[in-house]
């Protein structure tokens, strides 16, 4: 259920029902919020449809991205990429040419600091205030409302949205202007990357010397390498169970548009890139849609007598 519950007058447009933005949709409809949702699949939006119908929420169904806009007051992005974003919102018949002036536009894709910025500056022209937001906590956080959002754009968009994106959020923090919260996810998925790395390694080592995995959990993550990888990733990792969560293919997009941004900054950023290598090379093998904890396989199982 939703964490809070609201008496709304919004009308809330959410375009993209994809692992992220579907149950994200249904936290707004359950705290009663008025709900368009759109979604490109037909037959991902009539499986959701289903779903909502099922459990008794009030959500439209627009035929088009432009008609769950229209005339709402704050309309929610979640789709793939730059390039999906671009022609959900630009031009005549994306988004902004639907969405009335004093609107507000809250992007939760993760996209270039670029396009963040790009999009701020058809907002601007549209009249139409712009956060972009992406999120953080994977399939499971979004299920389960607990979601870590970073936030760039003005305070004042961002006092407009975060009571209404509360509903699916552990925590939502302003990190700066327009392009920070994107930034700040790519700094997410640079540590991310690194920590599945280490935890790949050190599982590995901890088979090879054939120590009881269950203790060895207990015994090291309640000191300084703890991390959300391991509390969530060590038991499927050592289980060779990589059927679930955050696909390869979206972290190597994300790691490009970090190693972009750092490369822009005139940073180096050699983990990030070895990681990176390392996950292109999963994805030449047929290995993409595989969660990114599937790094371990990677290393072989050192054998034993």
């Amino acid at each position: 259920m939703s964490k809070t519950q609201v008496n709304s007058d919004l009308t809330i447009a959410f375009i993209g029902l994809g692992v992220m933005g579907g149950p994200m949709t249904g936290h707004l409809a359950r705290a009663g919020h008025k709900v368009r949702a759109y979604n490109r699949s037909p037959e991902r939006a009539a499986k959701w449809q289903d779903a909502w119908a099922k459990e008794g929420l009030e959500v439209t169904f627009a035929a088009t991205h432009a008609e769950a806009a229209s005339g709402a007051d704050i309309v929610f992005t979640c789709v793939g990429n730059d390039e999906d974003l671009a022609s959900v919102t630009f031009g005549e018949t994306g988004v902004l040419g639907a969405m009335t002036e004093g609107a507000l536009l809250v992007d939760h894709t993760t996209v270039s600091a670029d396009m963040a910025r790009r999009l701020a500056a058809a907002c601007v022209e549209k009249d139409v205030d712009c956060v972009d937001a992406p999120v953080s906590g994977g399939q499971a956080g979004a299920e389960n409302g607990q979601l870590a959002i970073m936030c760039g754009g003005s305070e004042e968009a961002l006092a407009r949205a975060a009571p209404v994106m509360d509903c699916y959020a552990k925590s939502i923090v302003h990190v700066g202007d327009v392009g920070a919260g994107q930034t700040a996810k790519m700094a997410n998925q640079m540590c991310i990357a690194g920590v599945l790395a280490g935890l790949s390694e050190a599982i590995r080592l901890a088979e090879a010397a054939s120590l009881d995995m269950d203790k060895t959990y207990q015994a090291i993550s309640g000191g300084a390498a703890q991390s959300w990888q391991m509390d969530n990733r060590w038991a499927s990792m050592a289980a060779d169970s990589f059927d679930f969560g955050f696909a390869i293919d979206w972290m190597r997009k994300d790691l490009g548009y970090a190693l972009d941004e750092a490369n822009r900054l005139g940073l180096s950023s050699p983990v990030t890139a070895l990681v990176d290598q390392f996950y292109a090379e999963m994805q030449a093998g047929g290995g993409g849609r595989r969660d990114t904890s599937a790094l371990i396989t990677r290393l072989p199982q050192a054998k034993k007598d």
